[in-house]
């Protein structure tokens, strides 16, 4: 029987429990997960690659273990789809929370397509309570001073509000 791989990528910057919920989720349909963490320097990340390739390493690696998948984290660049290829991924995981995002990623699965029509989007719906979660809000309402732990597991909040502090003392 041939592995069932899929491909998650995204810049994880913080990874959050929306992010995990998304993993846990996928891991449990597949013997291999690859998580494509994205080199991306043009959003201007809060971490550097490599302690959001540590960060996911660290938090994907109880969810490989509750799910008997093989779990892998590695950096990329470049198009998602030559990625899964690389890794030999037949689908991409996507997590859908909200409309607006199901437009955006909705066009993406169509470009994929065309880029290679033997690997499948697959998306996989927030739960109800991570539905509202973004990297990008949680690290402003760090920047603000505001509880993120209910947001991202222990390990990210204590990395991000140390990383925040290194940057407001800069």
């Amino acid at each position: 029987m041939r592995e069932r791989v899929g491909l998650y990528a995204g810049t994880f910057d913080p990874v959050t429990n929306g992010h995990l919920d998304v993993i846990g989720r996928a891991a449990r349909l597949l013997d291999r997960l690859v998580i494509g963490v994205a080199i991306n320097t043009g959003k201007g990340p809060l971490f550097p690659l490599e302690q959001r390739v540590e960060l996911m390493r660290a938090e994907a690696a109880p969810l490989a273990e509750r799910s008997g998948a093989r779990i892998d984290v590695q950096p990329f660049e470049g198009l998602v789809v030559d990625v899964a290829r690389k890794v030999g991924a037949g689908m991409i995981l996507r997590g859908l929370r909200s409309v607006t995002d199901f437009d955006y990623e909705y066009q993406m699965a169509g470009m994929n397509r065309r880029l290679d029509d033997g690997i499948e989007t697959v998306f996989l719906l927030a739960s109800e309570t991570n539905q509202f979660i973004a990297s990008r809000l949680v690290k402003e309402i760090a920047r603000l001073g505001g509880d993120i732990s209910s947001f991202v597991p222990p390990l990210v909040l204590e990395r991000t509000l140390a990383r925040i502090r290194e940057s407001q003392a800069g």
